[in-house]
Protein backbone atom coordinates (compact mmCIF):
# COMPACT_ATOMS: atom_id res chain seq x y z
CA UNK A 1 0.00 0.00 0.00
CA UNK A 2 1.06 3.75 -0.45
CA UNK A 3 2.28 5.80 2.28
CA UNK A 4 0.20 8.32 2.49
CA UNK A 5 2.17 12.29 2.61
CA UNK A 6 0.82 15.84 3.14
CA UNK A 7 0.26 17.40 -0.15
CA UNK A 8 3.03 19.42 -0.59
CA UNK A 9 6.37 17.53 2.07
CA UNK A 10 9.11 18.00 0.40
CA UNK A 11 9.87 14.31 0.90
CA UNK A 12 7.28 13.50 -1.41
CA UNK A 13 10.30 14.28 -4.58
CA UNK A 14 12.54 12.34 -2.97
CA UNK A 15 10.64 9.40 -2.25
CA UNK A 16 8.92 9.49 -5.36
CA UNK A 17 12.97 9.97 -7.09
CA UNK A 18 13.69 6.47 -5.17
CA UNK A 19 10.78 4.64 -6.64
CA UNK A 20 8.99 4.94 -3.23
CA UNK A 21 5.19 4.99 -3.66
CA UNK A 22 3.54 7.36 -1.74
CA UNK A 23 -0.02 9.32 -2.31
CA UNK A 24 -0.99 12.79 -1.48
CA UNK A 25 -3.83 13.51 1.02
CA UNK A 26 -5.54 15.02 -1.75
CA UNK A 27 -5.38 11.89 -4.26
CA UNK A 28 -6.48 9.80 -0.70
CA UNK A 29 -9.66 11.18 -0.10
CA UNK A 30 -10.46 11.31 -3.57
CA UNK A 31 -10.32 7.72 -4.15
CA UNK A 32 -13.05 5.75 -5.16
CA UNK A 33 -12.13 1.92 -3.76
CA UNK A 34 -14.14 -1.17 -4.59
CA UNK A 35 -12.70 -5.03 -5.28
CA UNK A 36 -10.37 -5.61 -7.93
CA UNK A 37 -11.57 -8.05 -10.76
CA UNK A 38 -9.06 -10.58 -11.95
CA UNK A 39 -9.79 -13.44 -14.51
CA UNK A 40 -7.01 -15.90 -14.92
CA UNK A 41 -7.00 -18.27 -18.17
CA UNK A 42 -5.21 -21.16 -17.10
CA UNK A 43 -3.75 -23.03 -20.11
CA UNK A 44 -1.54 -25.77 -17.74
CA UNK A 45 -2.23 -29.59 -18.28
CA UNK A 46 -2.48 -29.60 -14.13
CA UNK A 47 -4.74 -26.71 -13.69
CA UNK A 48 -5.48 -27.30 -9.73
CA UNK A 49 -1.64 -27.31 -9.29
CA UNK A 50 -1.07 -23.62 -11.43
CA UNK A 51 -4.09 -21.83 -9.79
CA UNK A 52 -2.76 -22.42 -6.29
CA UNK A 53 0.56 -20.89 -7.41
CA UNK A 54 -1.03 -18.27 -8.84
CA UNK A 55 -3.68 -17.71 -6.17
CA UNK A 56 -0.97 -17.82 -3.31
CA UNK A 57 1.28 -14.56 -5.19
CA UNK A 58 -1.98 -12.71 -5.74
CA UNK A 59 -3.14 -13.39 -2.11
CA UNK A 60 -0.11 -11.37 -0.66
CA UNK A 61 -2.10 -8.07 -1.20
CA UNK A 62 -4.21 -6.51 1.75
CA UNK A 63 -6.33 -5.50 -1.63
CA UNK A 64 -9.85 -7.25 -2.06
CA UNK A 65 -9.23 -9.48 -5.23
CA UNK A 66 -12.05 -11.38 -6.58
CA UNK A 67 -11.21 -14.07 -8.88
CA UNK A 68 -12.81 -16.14 -12.14
CA UNK A 69 -11.11 -19.21 -13.47
CA UNK A 70 -11.36 -19.92 -17.11
CA UNK A 71 -10.45 -22.65 -19.60
CA UNK A 72 -10.61 -22.90 -23.18
CA UNK A 73 -13.80 -24.66 -24.38
CA UNK A 74 -12.03 -25.50 -28.09
CA UNK A 75 -9.34 -27.87 -25.72
CA UNK A 76 -10.13 -31.07 -23.52
CA UNK A 77 -8.12 -31.16 -20.65
CA UNK A 78 -6.81 -34.78 -19.73
CA UNK A 79 -4.88 -33.77 -16.69
CA UNK A 80 -7.88 -32.24 -14.77
CA UNK A 81 -10.91 -33.44 -13.73
CA UNK A 82 -13.94 -32.49 -16.18
CA UNK A 83 -16.09 -31.56 -12.41
CA UNK A 84 -13.40 -29.59 -11.35
CA UNK A 85 -13.48 -27.87 -14.68
CA UNK A 86 -17.18 -27.99 -14.40
CA UNK A 87 -17.27 -26.28 -10.83
CA UNK A 88 -14.77 -23.60 -10.99
CA UNK A 89 -13.92 -23.04 -14.56
CA UNK A 90 -15.97 -20.57 -16.96
CA UNK A 91 -15.27 -20.13 -20.78
CA UNK A 92 -14.62 -17.13 -22.79
CA UNK A 93 -18.51 -16.86 -24.33
CA UNK A 94 -19.94 -16.80 -20.40
CA UNK A 95 -17.51 -13.62 -19.94
CA UNK A 96 -16.86 -11.78 -22.83
CA UNK A 97 -19.80 -9.33 -22.18
CA UNK A 98 -17.75 -8.17 -19.07
CA UNK A 99 -14.89 -6.58 -18.24
CA UNK A 100 -11.39 -6.84 -15.33
CA UNK A 101 -9.06 -5.08 -13.84
CA UNK A 102 -6.36 -7.98 -14.65
CA UNK A 103 -6.23 -10.87 -16.72
CA UNK A 104 -3.34 -13.70 -16.34
CA UNK A 105 -2.61 -16.06 -19.56
CA UNK A 106 -0.62 -18.69 -18.42
CA UNK A 107 2.15 -20.57 -20.08
CA UNK A 108 1.32 -24.04 -22.02
CA UNK A 109 3.27 -27.21 -22.70
CA UNK A 110 2.88 -26.50 -26.68
CA UNK A 111 6.28 -24.61 -27.56
CA UNK A 112 7.57 -26.62 -30.60
CA UNK A 113 4.28 -26.43 -32.45
CA UNK A 114 3.41 -23.48 -34.69
CA UNK A 115 1.25 -21.19 -32.76
CA UNK A 116 -1.43 -21.59 -35.93
CA UNK A 117 -1.28 -25.57 -35.11
CA UNK A 118 -2.32 -25.00 -31.47
CA UNK A 119 -5.65 -26.67 -31.09
CA UNK A 120 -7.10 -23.87 -29.13
CA UNK A 121 -4.92 -20.45 -31.39
CA UNK A 122 -8.46 -18.66 -32.95
CA UNK A 123 -10.49 -18.81 -29.60
CA UNK A 124 -6.62 -17.32 -27.93
CA UNK A 125 -6.62 -14.65 -30.31
CA UNK A 126 -10.12 -13.75 -29.60
CA UNK A 127 -9.30 -13.26 -26.07
CA UNK A 128 -6.08 -11.39 -26.58
CA UNK A 129 -8.07 -9.10 -28.83
CA UNK A 130 -10.98 -8.60 -26.49
CA UNK A 131 -8.66 -7.93 -23.98
CA UNK A 132 -7.78 -4.56 -25.71
CA UNK A 133 -10.81 -2.96 -24.71
CA UNK A 134 -12.15 -5.27 -21.65
CA UNK A 135 -8.87 -5.55 -19.23
CA UNK A 136 -6.99 -2.41 -18.03
CA UNK A 137 -3.47 -4.90 -17.97
CA UNK A 138 -2.83 -8.45 -18.52
CA UNK A 139 -0.25 -10.25 -17.71
CA UNK A 140 1.18 -13.08 -20.02
CA UNK A 141 3.46 -15.80 -18.72
CA UNK A 142 5.78 -17.81 -20.53
CA UNK A 143 3.96 -19.05 -23.88
CA UNK A 144 1.44 -16.88 -23.55
CA UNK A 145 4.37 -14.36 -24.09
CA UNK A 146 5.34 -15.65 -26.63
CA UNK A 147 1.89 -15.77 -28.42
CA UNK A 148 0.84 -12.59 -27.21
CA UNK A 149 4.15 -10.98 -28.96
CA UNK A 150 3.59 -12.87 -32.11
CA UNK A 151 -0.44 -11.75 -32.03
CA UNK A 152 -0.09 -8.42 -30.83
CA UNK A 153 3.79 -7.02 -32.61
CA UNK A 154 4.65 -10.28 -35.14
CA UNK A 155 7.63 -11.03 -32.82
CA UNK A 156 8.78 -15.13 -33.83
CA UNK A 157 9.72 -17.40 -31.52
CA UNK A 158 12.26 -19.44 -31.78
CA UNK A 159 13.40 -23.27 -30.96
CA UNK A 160 16.36 -23.22 -28.33
CA UNK A 161 18.76 -26.11 -29.10
CA UNK A 162 18.33 -27.70 -25.37
CA UNK A 163 15.27 -27.11 -23.09
CA UNK A 164 16.49 -23.62 -20.80
CA UNK A 165 15.76 -25.23 -17.42
CA UNK A 166 16.56 -23.90 -14.01
CA UNK A 167 17.11 -20.48 -11.55
CA UNK A 168 18.21 -17.78 -13.49
CA UNK A 169 20.52 -14.49 -12.87
CA UNK A 170 18.72 -11.26 -14.18
CA UNK A 171 19.34 -7.78 -13.93
CA UNK A 172 16.89 -4.79 -14.04
CA UNK A 173 17.31 -2.43 -16.99
CA UNK A 174 14.70 0.26 -16.24
CA UNK A 175 14.83 0.33 -12.25
CA UNK A 176 12.05 3.35 -12.00
CA UNK A 177 9.28 1.53 -14.17
CA UNK A 178 6.46 1.00 -11.50
CA UNK A 179 6.05 -3.43 -12.00
CA UNK A 180 10.10 -3.05 -10.78
CA UNK A 181 9.39 -1.06 -7.53
CA UNK A 182 11.39 -2.66 -4.52
CA UNK A 183 13.95 -4.60 -6.59
CA UNK A 184 17.24 -5.31 -5.73
CA UNK A 185 19.68 -4.77 -8.90
CA UNK A 186 19.96 -8.47 -9.47
CA UNK A 187 17.69 -11.03 -8.91
CA UNK A 188 16.76 -15.24 -9.07
CA UNK A 189 13.67 -16.36 -11.36
CA UNK A 190 13.04 -20.12 -12.75
CA UNK A 191 12.56 -20.88 -16.54
CA UNK A 192 11.01 -23.63 -18.23
CA UNK A 193 10.55 -23.52 -21.81
CA UNK A 194 11.90 -24.95 -25.16
CA UNK A 195 11.67 -21.89 -27.22
CA UNK A 196 12.58 -18.20 -26.99
CA UNK A 197 12.10 -14.68 -28.46
CA UNK A 198 15.00 -12.91 -29.35
CA UNK A 199 15.68 -9.28 -27.74
CA UNK A 200 16.39 -7.53 -30.97
CA UNK A 201 12.80 -8.17 -32.12
CA UNK A 202 11.91 -6.46 -29.51
CA UNK A 203 14.18 -3.58 -29.76
CA UNK A 204 12.50 -3.07 -32.70
CA UNK A 205 8.91 -3.33 -32.28
CA UNK A 206 7.23 -0.44 -31.49
CA UNK A 207 6.05 0.41 -27.98
CA UNK A 208 7.99 -1.84 -25.73
CA UNK A 209 10.07 -1.68 -22.74
CA UNK A 210 12.52 -4.34 -22.09
CA UNK A 211 12.38 -4.19 -18.14
CA UNK A 212 14.75 -6.68 -17.14
CA UNK A 213 16.66 -9.68 -18.22
CA UNK A 214 19.17 -12.39 -17.96
CA UNK A 215 22.93 -13.10 -19.83
CA UNK A 216 22.06 -16.81 -20.11
CA UNK A 217 18.11 -16.89 -20.23
CA UNK A 218 17.72 -13.75 -22.10
CA UNK A 219 14.70 -11.12 -21.61
CA UNK A 220 12.70 -11.84 -18.70
CA UNK A 221 9.81 -8.85 -18.68
CA UNK A 222 8.79 -6.72 -21.35
CA UNK A 223 5.83 -3.84 -21.22
CA UNK A 224 4.67 -1.95 -23.50
CA UNK A 225 4.35 1.68 -22.59
CA UNK A 226 0.90 1.91 -21.05
CA UNK A 227 1.79 -1.16 -18.95
CA UNK A 228 -1.51 -2.35 -20.35
CA UNK A 229 0.33 -5.74 -21.46
CA UNK A 230 3.34 -7.36 -19.31
CA UNK A 231 5.02 -10.47 -21.11
CA UNK A 232 6.65 -12.56 -18.78
CA UNK A 233 9.31 -15.41 -19.81
CA UNK A 234 9.69 -17.03 -16.82
CA UNK A 235 8.24 -19.00 -13.78
CA UNK A 236 8.42 -17.22 -10.56
CA UNK A 237 4.75 -18.70 -9.60
CA UNK A 238 7.07 -22.03 -9.75
CA UNK A 239 6.79 -24.40 -6.35
CA UNK A 240 10.21 -25.15 -5.04
CA UNK A 241 9.95 -29.05 -6.65
CA UNK A 242 8.16 -27.78 -9.76
CA UNK A 243 11.50 -28.34 -11.69
CA UNK A 244 12.33 -31.33 -10.44
CA UNK A 245 9.25 -32.71 -11.36
CA UNK A 246 9.42 -31.42 -14.81
CA UNK A 247 12.97 -33.05 -14.86
CA UNK A 248 11.48 -36.13 -13.67
CA UNK A 249 8.53 -36.70 -15.56
CA UNK A 250 11.10 -35.96 -18.83
CA UNK A 251 13.91 -38.54 -18.23
CA UNK A 252 11.16 -40.93 -17.54
CA UNK A 253 9.73 -40.43 -21.19
CA UNK A 254 13.56 -41.10 -22.26
CA UNK A 255 13.88 -37.70 -22.77
CA UNK A 256 17.68 -36.73 -22.49
CA UNK A 257 17.34 -33.96 -20.30
CA UNK A 258 19.62 -31.37 -19.00
CA UNK A 259 20.27 -30.85 -15.31
CA UNK A 260 17.97 -27.75 -14.37
CA UNK A 261 20.56 -24.87 -14.40
CA UNK A 262 21.88 -23.68 -10.83
CA UNK A 263 18.89 -25.68 -9.06
CA UNK A 264 19.87 -28.62 -7.13
CA UNK A 265 22.74 -28.55 -4.63
CA UNK A 266 25.78 -29.91 -6.07
CA UNK A 267 23.90 -30.78 -9.22
CA UNK A 268 22.55 -33.69 -6.53
CA UNK A 269 18.98 -34.86 -7.71
CA UNK A 270 18.73 -36.22 -4.15
CA UNK A 271 19.61 -33.00 -2.28
CA UNK A 272 16.52 -30.82 -1.57
CA UNK A 273 16.53 -27.88 -4.03
CA UNK A 274 16.74 -24.04 -2.49
CA UNK A 275 13.99 -21.82 -2.70
CA UNK A 276 16.01 -18.23 -3.87
CA UNK A 277 13.47 -16.70 -5.81
CA UNK A 278 10.48 -16.75 -3.38
CA UNK A 279 10.59 -12.94 -2.57
CA UNK A 280 11.30 -11.78 -6.20
CA UNK A 281 8.09 -13.41 -7.31
CA UNK A 282 5.99 -11.80 -4.52
CA UNK A 283 7.44 -8.65 -5.09
CA UNK A 284 6.40 -9.10 -8.94
CA UNK A 285 2.92 -9.46 -8.38
CA UNK A 286 1.96 -7.42 -5.44
CA UNK A 287 3.53 -4.90 -7.85
CA UNK A 288 1.41 -5.46 -10.66
CA UNK A 289 -1.47 -5.55 -8.37
CA UNK A 290 -1.02 -2.69 -6.52
CA UNK A 291 0.79 -0.12 -8.95
CA UNK A 292 -0.59 -1.00 -12.29
CA UNK A 293 -3.97 -2.35 -12.16
CA UNK A 294 -5.17 -0.81 -8.86
CA UNK A 295 -3.94 2.50 -9.40
CA UNK A 296 -4.66 2.96 -12.57
CA UNK A 297 -7.81 0.91 -13.55
CA UNK A 298 -10.72 3.22 -13.65
CA UNK A 299 -13.63 3.16 -10.69
CA UNK A 300 -16.05 2.56 -12.91
CA UNK A 301 -15.15 -1.17 -15.37
CA UNK A 302 -17.26 0.60 -18.39
CA UNK A 303 -14.76 3.37 -18.74
CA UNK A 304 -12.31 1.44 -19.87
Amino acid sequence: MPVKIPDKLPAAKILQSENIFVMTEHRALHQDIRPLKLIILNLMPKKVETETQLLRLLGNTPLQVEITLMQMASHVSKNTSQEHLLTFYTTFDKIKENRYDGLIITGAPVELLKFEDVDYWDELCKVMEWSKNNVYSTFHICWAAQAALYYHYGIPKYTLPDKLSGIYLHKVDIPHHPLMRGFDDYFYAPHSRNTEFRREDVEKATGLDILCSSKKAGVYICADHACRNFFVTGHSEYDRDTLANEYKRDTSKGINANLPYNYFPSDDIALLPRVNWRSHASLLYSNWINFIVYQCTPYDLNEL
